[in-house]
């Protein structure tokens, strides 16, 4: 199972990086899909950054620190840290639903990856629990 969290991991790296792409360029997108799925406009907006710090740079570091406690086989901090991660992308694509009223398609794919990671690593987490609970009794 680490190795398919830590794959997801670095798939989120790949598509955050896209969205850091997005961030810096000014050119027209392939992600410019329609006036309600466009990443330029999310990924220019003022919630695009984090004290001048961009929202994907987050992502990739987030990413890369899920990928290692994957292959470190730390579930449980894996689990917290991957809830956390989940709440983040569900705040932002909060913003994008009700604020921006645009959708970043990179956003979305991460969404969607964190959410894997976090229920994988959270069934990781219980399962570990529950076998070093049952050794013991």
């Amino acid at each position: 199972m680490r190795y398919v969290i830590a794959t997801l991991a670095v798939v989120g790296i790949i598509v955050s990086s896209l969205a850091l792409h997005v961030h810096y360029s000014q050119d027209v997108e392939l992600c410019d899909i329609n006036a309600h799925w466009d990443c330029g406009i999310v990924n220019h907006s003022r919630y695009a950054e984090i004290a001048h710090i961009p929202v994907a740079v987050i992502g990739i570091a987030g990413y890369a620190v899920l990928a290692l406690l994957a292959m470190l086989r730390r579930n449980r901090l894996l689990a917290i840290l991957s809830i956390l991660g989940l709440a983040f992308s569900l705040y932002l694509t909060d913003i994008e639903a009700k604020v921006l009223q645009i959708w970043c398609l990179y956003c979305v794919i991460s969404q969607a990856l964190v959410l894997v990671i976090a229920l994988l690593s959270s069934f990781v987490a219980v399962r570990q629990g529950t076998r070093a609970s049952s050794t013991r009794a």
